[in-house]
């Protein structure tokens, strides 16, 4: 589907926009989601669990450094505590809803953020990603809405509702 975007500099141009499915698991899932958790909160997840503190540091960098969510993938994990693993936790970042490319090379993403069981209704934030004379600016949310009233930019049209946590921001 085609639709028009205005970059930052105010010019208009086609995007596509591109509806992704969710891979999100819905709250009734029941497991914790690791994304977002610091080292800290993991180390103390996989000691609940009886495991070594290295294992929170692995998995971080499954997470973080591969871009690995599924855990049959993270082979320096042992096959038993994958199960485990499997079975009572999910790696879920926000949701990616529509992705769009202006012709002047501008990307706009538009991602789905909380979830009903950690108290935040699901709303959305947007990333752009604005490529000027052979570097970039990346515009992250650190909010759900903003208060700068920004023309171009749709979370600021929200007007401000939260801040987000650690976890949505890295996921930008």
């Amino acid at each position: 589907m085609s639709t028009e975007v205005t970059d930052a500099n105010g010019s208009t141009a086609a995007a596509v926009d591109q509806a992704r499915p969710s891979s999100k698991k819905t709250a009734a899932s029941g497991k914790r989601n690791l994304f977002g958790m610091d080292r800290t909160q993991l180390r103390e997840c996989f000691s609940e669990m009886g495991q070594s503190a290295y294992r929170a540091d692995q998995i971080m960098q499954w997470i973080y450094r591969r871009g690995v969510s599924d855990f049959s993938e993270m082979t320096n994990i042992s096959k038993e505590l994958r199960s485990i693993l499997e079975a009572d936790f999910e790696i879920s970042p926000p949701e990616l809803v529509t992705e769009q490319l202006s012709t002047d090379g501008t990307r706009k993403w538009v991602l789905r953020v909380g979830t009903e069981k950690n108290g935040n209704a699901m709303q959305a934030i947007e990333t752009v990603f604005i490529p000027v004379d052979g570097r970039g600016t990346l515009c992250i949310s650190s909010q759900v809405g903003c208060a700068m009233d920004c023309t171009f930019c749709s979370t600021a049209q929200q007007g401000f509702s939260r801040n987000l946590t650690t976890g949505e921001i890295i996921a930008q």
